[in-house]
């Protein structure tokens, strides 16, 4: 849990970053271990949290940072982060959700030598069912992963904040979205644990 609520922002800044509904984060953060982080780390190994619960006031806080032009704090507004990084917090929905920002050091020299974030991106999709939102970053092939119990997009992008741009990959109303997708991330499958 200590990895969950580590903050640079909230450490740099002395805000303390706890949920003000413990058993909410609590909930959320089991089914996002358990069904999103879980199934990664048994097919690549160690997965490294960047970012995962932001209370409202320190996400509040690192989005005033962020709109005053501070691209080190982007976070999005309160409202948006409800059941998401605010895991304590449901959505306007009434919903529960959650996300990590995460990389996976198993496949970081891959992405430096071919900026693939696709081959990861598909293969999620196929393997990792109880995802919502993929967001990918330029960054180490980071990705914001989500569990949510509403019925969601289960979008998968790639954004870049400054300047903004988002590409989308697929999402579930798209005809690509169904099916399997095994011939676009044949190159994921050597850096695999388990072969699968």
């Amino acid at each position: 849990m200590r990895d969950m609520l580590y903050t640079e922002v909230g450490n740099f800044c002395g805000i303390p970053n706890y949920p003000d509904v413990p058993d909410l984060a609590i909930e959320a953060g089991r089914n996002l271990c358990e069904q999103i982080l879980e199934p990664l780390k048994a097919a690549f190994g160690h997965v490294a949290i960047r970012s995962a619960f932001r209370s409202f006031r320190l996400n509040g806080y690192a989005h005033e940072l962020f709109k005053a032009g501070d691209a080190s704090a982007w976070a999005a507004d309160n409202e948006y982060n409800a059941a998401r990084h605010a895991w304590d917090q449901r959505d306007a929905r009434g919903y529960l959700g959650a996300t990590a920002t995460v990389v996976i050091p198993a496949y970081i020299d891959y992405f430096e030598r071919t900026r693939d974030w696709r081959s990861l991106a598909w293969w999620i999709r196929d393997h990792v069912p109880a995802h919502d939102e993929v967001i990918f970053f330029e960054n180490l092939a980071a990705f914001n992963i989500r569990w949510y119990e509403g019925d969601g997009t289960r979008t998968i992008a790639f954004m870049r904040p400054i300047p903004h741009f988002e590409e989308s990959l697929t999402s579930v109303n798209d005809a690509d979205f169904r099916g399997e997708h095994a011939h676009l991330y044949r190159a994921v499958t050597a850096l695999l644990r388990t072969g699968s």
